[in-house]
Parts: structure tokens; sequence; C-alpha cells
């Protein structure tokens, strides 16, 4: 088993991958769909999300801190209340936007506890030898949430609104109950009994500030594909079951690399994992950029999996080996701030790539990031290596 205490870690994982289809259902599907009824156009949609959405990322590192402070368990009752709440508001109607809009932000405030809790605890209970592929695996249970938020909740939101939408509240009540469950997650105990000097302070950061840059930059690229998927796939002329074969390459790929990369994270270094798959992600990109890109996806597609398993793995395992190990919740908070802007900034990216240079330019763009991101960690390796052991305290989150 991946984790010491696997009733805990699974409880927290399906609160995880619960709150997350809530999260996809509400606001890819049942808001934009229930607009009318709300009395909502696309441009206060848009506000609404788009604010839900920031306070999230930018809650990340101080709902991490508070997080380890007062308590991962209250946080996360607070969180799947206030979504339930939000939730109940749209489905009853007759909240004044502003209402509505202030109920979705501090649920995106809250909610920004959500996965630096989880991915805390799983490090904190991560078997000897295994934390690699236990941080690997508890980042990609957004997979699922997706799937049931989007691929269930929408297709039903759309034909049956009504039962879609008693199906969302029965997925957050769920949630909330979960997260009920994990009410007594105590505070992180507090690794030495005086305040960390300047230079201390220093020394077990310097390793998380090296990861920021990199941190934007790798969730940039894939962001660039965020709004281009299906004009991609207009332009190429291909429908989603002309992907079957080679997005089956793609999972096949990501599986086998995941395990494997994992098990050499673990037992050697993160980073014999995270380079080269940085390497095959480069290269996929850079396959794609090439005029004809539906001839390589047999090629391209399962070198994506390969690549972006290899990565995950490297990259869950570095943050979790520089992060300070009293603080690892805020330290996780904090990265995933800086990814969530990279996932901002990459749609508007691709969007001027495409609109300027095509699906070529989008492609090129993301194989330049990745290799810049490549050379960057290479640049850095002595240094994220000097302090990883001024990070090392006492077992604590």
């Amino acid at each position: 088993m991946l984790w010491n205490n696997p009733a805990l870690m699974l409880r927290l994982l399906a609160l995880l991958i619960l709150s997350e289809a809530a999260h996809f259902g509400f606001f890819v599907a049942a808001l934009p769909l229930r607009a009318d009824t709300l009395g909502l156009n696309a441009a206060l949609i848009g506000t609404l999300t788009g604010g839900h959405y920031l306070a999230d990322a930018l809650s990340k590192g101080p709902m991490g801190y508070l997080a380890g402070r007062w308590g991962a368990g209250k946080l996360l009752v607070l969180a799947s209340l206030t979504g339930l709440l939000a939730l109940g508001a749209a489905a009853v109607g007759g909240l004044p936007y502003l209402g509505l809009f202030g109920l979705a932000a501090l649920w995106g405030v809250l909610y920004g506890s959500l996965w630096p809790v989880v991915m805390g605890y799983s490090q904190l209970l991560a078997a000897p030898g295994r934390t690699s592929r236990a941080l690997a695996l508890t980042s990609l249970a957004v997979a699922p949430g997706l799937a049931l938020g989007v691929g269930v909740l929408g297709p039903m939101m759309q034909r049956q609104p009504q039962q879609g939408l008693e199906l969302l509240l029965g997925i957050q009540g769920l949630a909330l109950l979960l997260a009920l469950s994990v009410l007594r997650l105590k505070p992180a105990p507090q690794t030495g009994n005086r305040a960390a000097s300047l230079g201390e302070l220093r020394e077990q950061w310097g390793g998380v500030a090296l990861l920021l840059p990199a941190a934007l930059a790798q969730t940039l690229a894939p962001g660039l594909l965020v709004t281009l998927i299906f004009p991609l796939l207009t332009q190429l002329g291909l429908g989603m079951m002309d992907l079957a074969w080679p997005a089956l390459g793609l999972l096949v790929g990501l599986g086998l690399t995941l395990w494997l990369a994992g098990r050499l994270a673990d037992r050697t270094s993160p980073r014999r994992a995270l380079l080269p798959g940085l390497l095959a992600l480069a290269v996929s990109y850079g396959l794609l950029a090439l005029p004809d890109p539906e001839t390589r996806l047999a090629l391209a597609l399962p070198l994506l999996g390969v690549g972006y398993g290899a990565f995950l793995t490297g990259w869950n395992g570095l943050v979790g080996l520089v992060l300070p190990q009293g603080q690892r919740m805020t330290g996780w908070g904090a990265i995933m701030t800086v990814e969530a802007l990279g996932y901002a900034a990459g749609p508007v990216l691709g969007g001027l790539m495409w609109t300027h240079y095509g699906h070529s330019g989008v492609f090129a763009t993301g194989a330049a990031v990745f290799v810049l991101t490549l050379l960057y960690y290479l640049w850095t390796a002595g240094q994220t290596q000097a302090v990883h052991s001024s990070a090392a305290q006492p077992d604590s989150v």
C-alpha cells in the first residue's frame, strides 16, 4: 500500500474526487445551463466563475498555512458546507447576483484548502520509499472528478435538468459527510520551540522559491490547449472517435510510466524521472507542431503519456523533497497558487499563437516552454540539492 494509514487517505481522496465532481459539474454544466432561470447572461456567469477560480488560486497558500495551524478538518468542513450553500442557492434561485457572486468567491477561498491538505497528508502518510508514487497518484484524483462532473453531470443536466441538479446536490452532500468524518484532523505539530530566524526561513524556503518559475512554466504549456482542443480537431477534420486509439496509447503510456518512473524516483532521485519526462513532452509537442500533425498522432500521444507520467512522478517527488517538512501544506499551497497562474495564462498565450500562427505556433510554444523548463532544472540542480538538507525537519504536515 502506498500509505501507512490507507483508511484516512482513501477518505481524503474520496472527498477530493467528490468535491471536484461537484465543482466541475456546477461551473461547467449547471451554472451555464441554468443561466435563464437565474437571470444571468454569459458575461455575468463568466465573471462569477472567474471570481471563484481566482479566489481559489490565490487562497491556496494562505489556506494551506491556516490548515497547518488551525486544523485541516475544520477548513474542509467549511469548504464543503459553503459549496453546498452555493449549489443550493443556485438551485432555489432568487438570490441577488452580488450575493451569489460573494458566496461563490467565499467557496473559492475555502476550496483553496482542499488540495494543499490532501497533498500534505498524502506526503505525510506515504509509506517509506513510495512518496513520489503516492503524490503522483493523489494529483491524478482530479481525473475521475472531472469525468463525473463533466462527463456524467453535464449530459444529465442537458436531458434531465432537475435530476441532474439533485445529483449535483447529492454529490456535494456526500462530500460534506466525508469532510465531517475527518473533522478531527489536527493542526500540524510545530517543530522547535522558537520562531525561526530570517536566515533559517531563507534556508527552509530556498528550494521552494527555486521551483516557482518552473511551476509556472510547466503548467503554462498544457494550458495553451485549454480552449483549442475542438478548434484544432475541426481544423484537422478529426472527430473524437479518431482519437480513440492514440488516446488509448496515451493512457497506457501514462499508466506504465507513472509506476515505473515512480519506482525510479523513489529509489534514486526524482530528477531521474523529471528530466526525461520534460524531454519527452517537448518532443511530443514538437512532433505536433509540424505540418499535418494528424499523421503523427499515433506516435505523439503515447509519447505524451510517457512524458507526462515521468514528469508527474518526478515533479511531485522533487516538491516533496524540498518542502519544509514542518510546513508542508503551506508549501503545497504556494506551489499550487503559482501552478494555477500558469494555467490561467496558458489559454491567453495559446489563443494569441493560434490566431497568428495556427497549430504550429501553439505546439512550438509549448515545446519551447518544456525545453526552457528542462534547462532551468539542470541549472538549479545543485542549488535545490543544497537546500534539501536544510528543509528536513521532524515529520509533520
